[in-house]
């Protein structure tokens, strides 16, 4: 199965690196790019291989990663329509869901995504349309494909941005709240690193803790709140500060 790359951004290096560190050959994956020397750079350090143009990604590829900006998407694919009709395009591409491939590129196999950048390594959250004009053989080799990234969730046309922010735009804000949490740590004397290292590694038990008990978030909570004790007095600093309305907002100004 080889995998083509139609822009090679963050997003579809993180795609990369992460199929690559689950077991996909980089002799198997190729890219296209507008500044061709430094999409030779990036791709030699992952053992791929560059080509020039996207006709070249399509015709060495089996999958097309669409991966450009949303406004070139009709301007580079469109031309494309006919060396695309045995291949299957995975879009990556913000707001293009499966009604607007289907005006690009009637009748081809296309597919619309919204992943993380934590697919590189492997714990990323991949939104992905129901809708999509791909085969049930397809639809299977895509999937198993995405599940090497990480968690794969299947969401209506109306919802796919909206879990897309959630899953695509928040790793930014949990980054900002590990960087605070570090500082009040090194605030009060720990090292920087070390700070880091507790932070991170306390985010990722909590989740796994959640996503293996499917124990609801507020009982996690309150598990951890003694009656008088320190974190229910954090806990209500953080409500008194606006926490939760923060969040909601952020998510909302993300979408408009």
């Amino acid at each position: 199965m080889k995998i083509g790359f139609v822009g090679f951004g963050n997003m579809a290096s993180a795609m990369a690196d992460g199929w690559i560190a689950a077991g996909v050959a980089a002799s198997d994956m190729c890219a296209c790019a507008g500044r061709y020397d430094a999409l030779v750079e990036r791709c030699e350090a992952r053992g791929m291989a560059a080509c020039h143009d996207a006709a070249e990604v399509v015709a060495a590829s089996d999958i097309v990663v669409a991966a450009v900006k949303p406004y070139m998407i009709e301007k580079v694919f469109a031309p494309l329509k006919d060396a695309l009709a045995k291949k299957v395009v995975l879009s990556v591409a913000w707001t293009w869901d499966s009604a607007k491939w289907e005006q690009v590129l009637p009748g081809v196999a296309h597919i619309s995504t919204v992943p993380n950048t934590p697919v590189s390594v492997g714990e990323g959250v991949i939104a992905c349309e129901k809708a999509s004009t791909l085969s049930d053989e397809q639809s299977a080799v895509v999937l198993d494909l995405l599940g090497k990234l990480g968690a794969v969730v299947e969401l209506d046309t109306s919802l796919l941005f909206v879990g897309g922010t959630v899953g695509g735009c928040a790793p930014a804000f949990v980054a900002m709240a590990i960087e605070a949490l570090g500082d009040a740590a090194v605030k009060h004397g720990i090292p920087r690193a070390d700070a880091y290292r507790i932070v991170s590694q306390m985010v990722l038990g909590t989740a796994k803790l959640q996503l293996s008990t499917g124990q609801h978030p507020a009982a996690m909570k309150d598990a951890v709140c003694s009656p008088g004790g320190a974190t229910i007095k954090g806990v209500v600093a953080l409500e008194d500060a606006g926490m939760r309305s923060a969040l909601v907002k952020a998510i909302d100004a993300t979408l408009q």
